[in-house]
């Protein structure tokens, strides 16, 4: 089929325009890994875009030889791992058993859960709530407060409850219990809705910086987000090589060429990338159906 001149004039516009938006959305961060690669002073001096002027290293090297930034991204990667999988499986849990018609006071269960989307009790509440627990300076107020989504529970619920209903009940006859049939059955074939909502999960978890700025003065349980905050408002040169060994230091010292603005993109780009990785390896299951075949006729 040939497309006329307006035709071909749209579609001119929408690839230039959509060409356009790409680049104002990939740009910044692009950016950012040039000036990470590139002497700060020199960058100090302007005109670094697409391209490193003088390439170096020795911003990452300050960044992986500050051992409280290891640590940190040390505490990020235990969060996000295992604050995901708790949260993934104890929502899924509460949604499998919303999904039983036979659930004492399912409805009146459903209204509470909707109220706390909409009204929470405040910063201050929160703060005191989280103190009498216990939770203070502790590894797991990453954990326990975000164990259950509910916005999360109703697309696992949905997505439950559009699964056949021959699979639970032949599972019955053969004896399974509802443990049974949902670790063996339902969790297994949801598949695709994991992988989903792991991922925002594990971004949530991963960019973080605001809870533990409130909950934790423990230096060595800050995650690598909120020291990369504390960066953004800190002398880290100085800093930085002050946590070091003397051996390090003298090395540290003799790179007249680091500022604070080349060593924070080193730190975001350290911060973001292994967030930003995990996406191809996810992104397959959006669309991937596990249904094809489960149900013979």
């Amino acid at each position: 089929m040939r497309l006329g001149f307006s035709d071909k004039l749209m579609m001119i516009f929408i690839y230039t325009f959509l060409t356009l938006l790409s680049f104002s959305a990939l740009y910044p961060f692009w950016n950012a890994l040039v000036v990470s690669f590139n002497e700060g002073v020199d960058t100090l001096m302007g005109g670094v875009t697409f391209w490193p002027r003088v390439f170096t290293l020795e911003n990452y090297e300050v960044v992986f030889n500050d051992s409280r930034l290891l640590n940190g991204f040390f505490i990020s990667i235990s969060r996000t791992v295992i604050g995901t999988a708790a949260a993934i499986l104890m929502t899924a849990i509460l949604a499998y058993g919303m999904t039983k018609k036979d659930l004492i006071g399912r409805n009146q269960y459903m209204v509470f859960f909707i109220i706390t989307m909409y009204f929470g009790g405040g910063l201050i509440p929160t703060f005191l709530l989280v103190r009498s627990l216990g939770l203070m300076n502790s590894f797991w107020v990453f954990i326990i407060p975000g164990l259950v989504s509910v916005w999360n529970m109703i697309i696992f619920r949905t997505f439950f409850k559009s699964l056949p209903n021959g699979l639970e009940e032949s599972a019955q006859i053969d004896g399974c219990t509802n443990w049974g049939i949902f670790f063996r059955i339902v969790f297994p074939l949801s598949g695709p809705v994991i992988a989903t909502l792991a991922l925002f999960t594990a971004v949530s978890h991963w960019n973080d910086w605001f809870l533990p700025s409130i909950y934790i003065t423990n230096e060595k349980l800050l995650p690598i987000q909120t020291m990369l905050r504390q960066i953004l408002n800190a002398n880290i040169v100085t800093d930085q090589v002050a946590q070091l060994d003397s051996a390090s230091q003298a090395r540290m010292e003799s790179m007249q060429n680091i500022t604070s603005k080349s060593l924070t993109m080193a730190t975001m780009m350290v911060v973001t990338m292994p967030i930003i990785m995990v996406y191809p390896f996810v992104q397959k299951y959006f669309v991937k159906g596990v249904l094809i075949g489960s149900l013979k006729e």
